[in-house]
């Protein structure tokens, strides 16, 4: 396993300067957002010229692990797959990683709809997976498994903070671990106001993580994902260190 970094650690940042930073952190890789409405890279701008994107990313000199995909639209969301997945390939980069859709939404429709996303990110030989997050269908163990099982080649983000500050903190994760193609981390602690604490204050087992994954033959990455927002009570790059260096320590 490896230890990555969110650019959305650093989405106060231009990207290059994103980028810069995390080189000089000696992140082995980056976890690149692309996400309608920052400062870093939109669907929108991949979907106009794949190629000269792909050209402008590979000047920052620090590989991608894989990419987080939010979509501008739902009537645009199979257009700028297409486009990512192909970027994606062009890079090496081998998750692309799309939000499940909201709780209450019909379940055979989500399945027809990530059933399609996933034979578009197969045909560029990507992995197509769903983000365990808060809101979603997937804040739910079972309905997580469910979507992989229903699924096929469909895999999870990891991101056991939604658990912790969702309606079920005490949930069994345990059964996802053989379906996890991709993890982000931070420190939380129980409730919906503790999503983002400092490093060693809240309650996220990461040695237990690491283990279940080792158990499962994990081999990727592990993406350090504290978020940057304008309202953090704490240094956010400081952080971003110590959880970098505690997750080293552990692989």
């Amino acid at each position: 396993m490896i230890v990555a970094c969110s650019t959305l650690c650093f989405s106060q940042h231009t990207l290059a300067d994103a980028l810069r930073v995390m080189r000089e952190m000696h992140f082995a890789k980056a976890d690149l957002a692309i996400h309608p409405g920052g400062k870093h890279l939109a669907p929108a701008e991949v979907s106009a010229d794949v190629g000269k994107v792909a050209q402008k990313l590979k000047t920052y000199n620090l590989p991608f692990t894989a990419f987080h995909v939010e979509f501008d639209a739902a009537d645009t969301a199979r257009e700028q797959l297409r486009a990512i997945c192909r970027l994606a390939r062009l890079l090496t980069v081998p998750v692309v990683t799309v939000p499940a859709a909201a709780v209450g939404a019909n379940p055979c429709d989500e399945v027809n709809r990530l059933t399609e996303m996933t034979k578009i990110a197969a045909g560029d030989g990507v992995i197509l997976t769903v983000e365990t997050r808060l809101g979603t269908i997937t804040q739910d163990v079972s309905g997580a498994v469910e979507l992989c099982k229903r699924v096929g080649g469909l895999g999870l983000t990891l991101d056991p903070s939604h658990y912790l500050c969702g309606p079920h903190p005490d949930a069994n994760i345990e059964p996802l671990f053989p379906y996890v193609r991709h993890v982000r981390l931070r420190d939380s602690n129980r409730g919906p106001n503790h999503f983002q604490v400092r490093v060693g204050q809240g309650e996220i087992e990461y040695s237990r993580i690491i283990a279940s994954l080792e158990r499962c033959n994990y081999e990727r990455a592990m993406t350090v994902d504290i978020r940057d927002t304008l309202d953090s009570p704490f240094p956010v790059d400081q952080e971003v260190r110590k959880l970098k260096f505690l997750l080293e320590s552990l692989v």
